[in-house]
């Protein structure tokens, strides 16, 4: 459990693979959840991802879950590994059941009957890994719980970080 928590409190660059990957995908939630942006909601989303797509209930149910209260997990730094799986393997799923087939590129010109290509997935999963690695870092909930974690002696590998930083 410590594992899934533990960040190192000074990296930035976690804070701004996690930002950026929490502040892109919550849209998406929210339209699924809520109804904002453009979006459905909950119930439209439920019951397309289940008659059209054919997902299971819970299958849709997680997806709906993990694209909106996930990508707030991450902004706010909260066991961010956690949510940073989840998110990849949501996406996992969406480029092999929709978008494996639409090439590299996105459709910038708006082509009738033609998806999206796989670069913004190919961004996505690398935030994703980032942040699955690296955990939260810097600014996150995760980084208070391992400053916590040190005090108390009950995380070693920080230890030299917190006595180079009061130098």
């Amino acid at each position: 459990m410590k594992r899934i928590i533990t960040t190192n409190p000074t990296n930035i660059y976690a804070l701004i693979a996690r930002l950026t990957l929490g502040i892109v995908v919550f849209p998406h939630g929210a339209q699924k959840l809520l109804g904002w942006f453009g979006g459905n909601g909950f119930e439209a989303t439920m019951t397309s991802l289940t008659t059209k797509m054919e997902l299971p209930w819970i299958i849709a149910f997680l997806v709906i879950l993990i694209e909106s209260i996930g990508s707030l997990l991450l902004i706010m730094g909260l066991i961010t590994r956690v949510a940073s799986l989840g998110i990849l393997v949501n996406f996992i799923g969406v480029v092999l059941t929709t978008q494996m087939h639409n090439g590299f590129f996105m459709n910038w010109s708006k082509v009738a009957d033609k998806g999206e290509g796989l670069e913004y997935f190919i961004l996505l999963f690398g935030l994703a890994i980032i942040t699955l690695i690296a955990g939260g870092g810097k600014g996150s909930a995760d980084a208070i719980i391992t400053k916590a974690m040190i005090k108390s002696n009950q995380v070693k590998e920080f230890q030299n970080l917190q006595n180079s930083n009061k130098k």
